[in-house]
């Protein structure tokens, strides 16, 4: 079976919440080598955490060591959760490196900020992150998954509709990326407030030069309860589908989202056993229960049909 190699800049959170993205991977068929941006003792869910933010200069030596044994080679780039303005610049330095080295490498950013909670967004990470990823980041990535909030953010623009939502996709690809995914959003469903909107476009360019855009939406049934970790899930689930799927955004999402979908339920379903009845789980009760949802993630059973626009 071929394997193909990845780069994956990450949280480290030590009750296992990105271990997810490396297992999902892994079992897919690609090998990743891991370099943490933060490390906790546990996500940020919980009530406490202890830990460490890496700086750029660490980083820069973590990253020198793969060069010294000649085995920075990769095929992708995977970044999530990431604390430190210097950081976030080194690691743009990186992308533009290894993109010198392979012409056809890609680089998957999840630019986690910040969320909307009951209608009104803030970020989670410090402000000064903003104009790096805006400036810096974007402008290098390939395939981007912003919830509707940080997009809003990189773009500077509000999002109050599905039109709106496509103008400001079209902000972010004229930025760089090929490949914009609004991995969650307030807009209203037509099948009710149950459900849950995220949109897709990607660019795709034809040998002769020309490009056509092709749009999707898809409506997803609301969990009720909070997850962490599913951003950082989406990203890697995308960046897997993709590779397999290059120039078919509908059936990489579709696989993407039905994944998420049996993962969750059978988080929560697990969860709420363990609470009791009546009972609402707690974060240790959440934590995503991928091990078990393995067959689920090598072949998910399509529950999720997207909509070209």
């Amino acid at each position: 079976m071929p394997t193909w190699e990845v780069l994956q800049v990450r949280a480290d959170l030590t009750c296992s919440l990105l271990t997810s993205q490396h297992a999902y991977l892994k079992v897919l068929g690609f090998e990743i080598d891991t370099v943490n941006s933060v490390q906790f003792s546990n996500h940020t869910g919980y009530a406490h955490w202890k830990g460490q933010v890496l700086n750029s200069n660490e980083l820069h030596e973590l990253y020198e060591g793969l060069k010294l044994n000649n085995v920075n080679k990769y095929d992708y780039v995977l970044t999530g959760y990431m604390r430190d303005k210097s950081f976030l610049a080194m690691v743009v330095d990186i992308v533009q490196e290894l993109k010198q080295q392979n012409s056809k490498l890609v680089y998957v950013c999840d630019p986690v900020m910040g969320d909307k909670w009951d209608g009104e967004g803030s970020m989670y990470v410090p402000e000064d992150l903003l104009p790096v990823y805006r400036e810096k980041v974007v402008p290098v990535a390939d395939i981007i998954t912003p919830n509707q909030f940080e997009a809003e953010l990189l773009s500077g623009r509000k999002i109050h509709s599905q039109e709106e939502a496509l103008a400001v996709m079209d902000m972010l690809h004229s930025m760089g990326p090929d490949t914009v995914v609004i991995t969650s959003s307030d807009l209203p469903s037509p099948r009710g407030s149950d459900y849950l909107i995220a949109l897709g476009s990607q660019r795709i360019w034809k040998p002769d030069g020309s490009m056509l855009t092709e749009r999707i939406r898809m409506e997803m049934h609301k969990v009720d309860a909070v997850f962490v970790g599913t951003g950082d899930l989406f990203a890697a689930m995308l960046l897997a589908w993709t590779h397999k799927h290059p120039n078919n955004l509908k059936v990489a999402c579709e696989k993407t989202v039905s994944a998420m979908y049996h993962v969750l339920q059978r988080t929560i379903n697990c969860a709420k056993a363990q609470a009791g009845e009546g009972q609402r789980p707690s974060s240790a009760q959440l934590e995503l229960r991928m091990v078990q949802s393995k067959k689920d993630i090598e072949n998910p059973k399509i529950v999720v049909q997207a909509t070209v626009l």
